[in-house]
């Protein structure tokens, strides 16, 4: 019993000494995980019952950022996308999969942020602008390049443009492989 009320002491004590940053980004990872869920999954599915189990799958990686659960929730999201294309028949558009792959990375992002944050954490509020400006770019990268890709699919013409897109794809995955790599081994 005495452990029992120890750890209650423990938690009231913690919770007095939240501050509000942590809060706000693991409010963050919530919000863009569950946008993220809604954007994959086809109506039907979220407006029926899954729609509390997505909330929940949302709710995961705001709890608890270092472990599993940011993985599993783009994982869940990514089999929502699969479902909606494959199994409801929903057709692929550029402005979805950009917000997904958006959000997802978002997700991600906020995750790994909130990971070395703790809970009474006081933060500059440069550093978390600095935090999603970072994640703008990347994603207005990214953005750019995911246009330019599927407009090399109408250059191709008769099927051949997908692979073509396949190719580049994998030659600019290797690229910024290679460019990190080097990044790491420089230092």
């Amino acid at each position: 019993m005495a452990s029992l009320t120890g750890r209650v002491k423990a938690l009231r004590t913690a919770a007095g000494r939240v501050a509000l940053t942590p809060v706000l980004v693991r409010a963050g990872i919530f919000v863009s995980a569950l946008v993220g869920l809604l954007l994959a999954y086809p109506a039907e599915v979220v407006a029926g019952r899954a729609f509390g189990a997505l909330v929940g799958v949302a709710v995961l990686p705001a709890l608890a950022p270092r472990r599993f659960w940011p993985t599993f929730a783009a994982l869940v999201t990514v089999a929502g996308w699969l479902i909606a294309t494959d199994g409801y028949g929903r057709s692929i558009a550029l402005w979805r999969l950009m917000a997904v792959a958006a959000v997802l990375y978002l997700t991600h992002t906020l995750c790994a942020l909130a990971a070395v944050l703790p809970y009474d954490a006081v933060v500059d509020p440069d550093l978390i602008v600095r935090w999603l400006t970072r994640a703008a770019i990347v994603v207005l990268a990214t953005s750019v390049v995911g246009v330019l890709l599927v407009e090399l699919t109408r250059v191709g013409g008769g099927g051949t443009g997908r692979q073509a897109v396949t190719i580049a794809g994998l030659l600019i995955a290797v690229g910024v492989t290679a460019l990190l790599a080097w990044l790491l081994r420089r230092k």
